[in-house]
């Protein structure tokens, strides 16, 4: 859709639709995040998978549910329509949501070793694939539908946008604090329920608000209607993602080679195909896009490594209540609904000021922070009680500082890839994106497995055993990432050239 469809106003001065999406997203991400917040428990406590198996596991869904919006956004984009991509992917979610909830027999020693419960574990891995593609459609498509809202020069869009990244971060929140508390206090089934609930309205907001949208999220004009074999398409591609979860070693190959198709293509496109600027502006791209996988590989230790060593070495005993682990999950998108609007008038008053960093710098200052969060779960480490155990204190500054690191690269990445690509290909370098977002998640399975505590499923660990081992992992992570940061910070003046900013606004 070239133009905004014309909506009516709220008092707010918004199309309607706007807040539609809000919450149909909102309750979206309180599903995705709820059941992320307890999926590497639920691993190891119910299912009795090692630490290393979990964080293998773990890692393959995350790489697969940033992969699969690639493909989901090029189908609602040429064929299916945002709108329609919507509701088959929050189906899609709901059936798996809910199929989460069936935890069936929990695992058990026994004779010949771990006895799991058949059934049940292929029922899980089938909510999960439900998962990845659902999300492979949803994601992509209900951001395009914003965009729609509103025309190009719109002086609110970012304005909306800006309201509707505070309705992912709101789910993300209180689903955290929600099914944390429920799965890990009364049982699994209760807290990924309450995520299937949340999808569930989710999905009922949006088809009721459907009247409110317009003609925003149709197919494009002239597009081949192709339903039945789309729908055909995602049944295929659910059954792929249900043998790959178990065949997991195939996700880190698949990805990887994606990856290096991705990159040797747009190499050889920049030095074939284009002139001096844009093929400079196209290689920075991929040069930034190379650093955020470091960042996020790093970042996404949040839902493994950081959630275990949560769990099993953090005193999180608040007034006389012990908060889950699960629920400390809240405290990343807390910190952006806070922090946001704080970075968003920063940048502003640092550029009128002519001190705003380069998109280079911005990038080093994310690794570098999330280095620094690191450090100060070692230095939590090195002050820790005599049993093990670490003061709450140490992981809210370590996700503190992980969030201010985000909101320097996460933002600004995004913004990079559409004014330093070449137009023709912007869909492609946003895929290249994702793809790297992919990449990390598996490069964060593989760190976090590193990370185990133990290679007994269902071991018991003292805190004290536990403690050495998370430290040392930290430790590294923490040296790599400002190492890392230091050096693209120190060549940030040199990339900023190759932007050729003067060129472009």
């Amino acid at each position: 859709m070239d133009s905004a469809v014309p909506m009516t106003k709220t008092n707010a001065g918004h199309p309607r639709a706007l807040y539609v999406l809000f919450f149909a997203e909102m309750w979206e991400r309180f599903s995705f995040y709820g059941m992320r917040a307890l999926l590497i428990f639920y691993l190891t406590e119910h299912f009795l998978f090692s630490d290393a198996e979990a964080a293998i596991i773990y890692a393959s869904y995350g790489a697969l549910v940033y992969l699969t919006p690639v493909i989901g956004g090029l189908i609602a984009d040429r064929y299916l329509g945002f709108r329609k991509a919507v509701l088959l992917g929050a189906v899609l979610l709901c059936c798996g949501h809910f199929g989460m909830a069936i935890e069936g027999d929990a695992a058990q020693f026994g004779t010949a070793g771990i006895e799991r419960d058949a059934a049940a574990l292929q029922i899980f891995y089938l909510s999960l694939a439900l998962i990845i593609v659902g999300v492979g459609f949803l994601k992509p498509s209900i951001s395009s539908i914003v965009g729609q809202l509103y025309a190009a020069d719109d002086p609110r869009r970012d304005g909306g946008f800006t309201l509707f990244y505070m309705g992912i971060n709101i789910g993300a929140m209180t689903s955290a604090l929600a099914c944390g508390y429920l799965g890990q206090t009364f049982g699994w089934s209760y807290g990924f329920g309450l995520a299937g609930v949340g999808m569930l309205i989710g999905l009922v907001t949006f088809v009721r608000g459907r009247p409110l949208l317009g003609g925003a999220g149709e197919p494009p004009a002239g597009a081949v209607r192709r339903d039945p074999i789309i729908l055909g398409g995602a049944a295929i591609a659910v059954l792929v993602a249900w043998q790959l979860m178990q065949w997991r070693a195939l996700v880190g190959g698949l990805v990887t080679a994606m990856a290096v198709i991705a990159v040797g293509g747009i190499v050889v496109f920049s030095i074939a195909r284009l002139g001096k600027v844009e093929r400079d502006r196209m290689l920075v791209v991929l040069l930034l896009t190379t650093v955020s996988v470091v960042f996020w590989a790093f970042f996404e230790q949040a839902g493994s490594s950081m959630n275990l060593f949560t769990e099993r070495n953090v005193d999180r005993e608040v007034l006389g209540v012990t908060i889950q682990a699960a629920q400390l999950q809240s405290l990343n998108p807390f910190f952006i609904i806070v922090l946001a609007p704080i970075f968003s008038w920063l940048w502003v008053a640092l550029a009128r000021r002519g001190h705003e960093p380069s998109t280079p710098a911005k990038f080093a200052l994310g690794v570098v922070q999330v280095g620094l969060g690191f450090l100060a779960l070692v230095q939590g480490a090195a002050t820790a009680s005599a049993d093990g155990v670490v003061a709450l204190a140490w992981l809210v500054l370590a996700y503190f500082l992980h969030t201010t690191g985000e909101l320097c690269l996460s933002p600004v990445g995004l913004s990079m890839v559409t004014k330093l690509s070449v137009p023709r290909v912007v869909g492609l370098m946003m895929g290249v994106w994702f793809l790297s977002s992919s990449f990390s998640n598996y490069v964060a399975g593989i760190i976090a497995a590193g990370a185990a505590v133990t290679d007994d499923p269902g071991a018991s660990v003292a805190a004290a055993e536990s403690l050495p081992i998370y430290a040392e992992t930290f430790g590294y992570l923490a040296a790599v990432a400002i190492l890392v940061g230091l050096v693209v910070l120190l060549a940030a003046p040199i990339i900023r050239r190759y932007m050729h900013s003067e060129h472009r606004p």
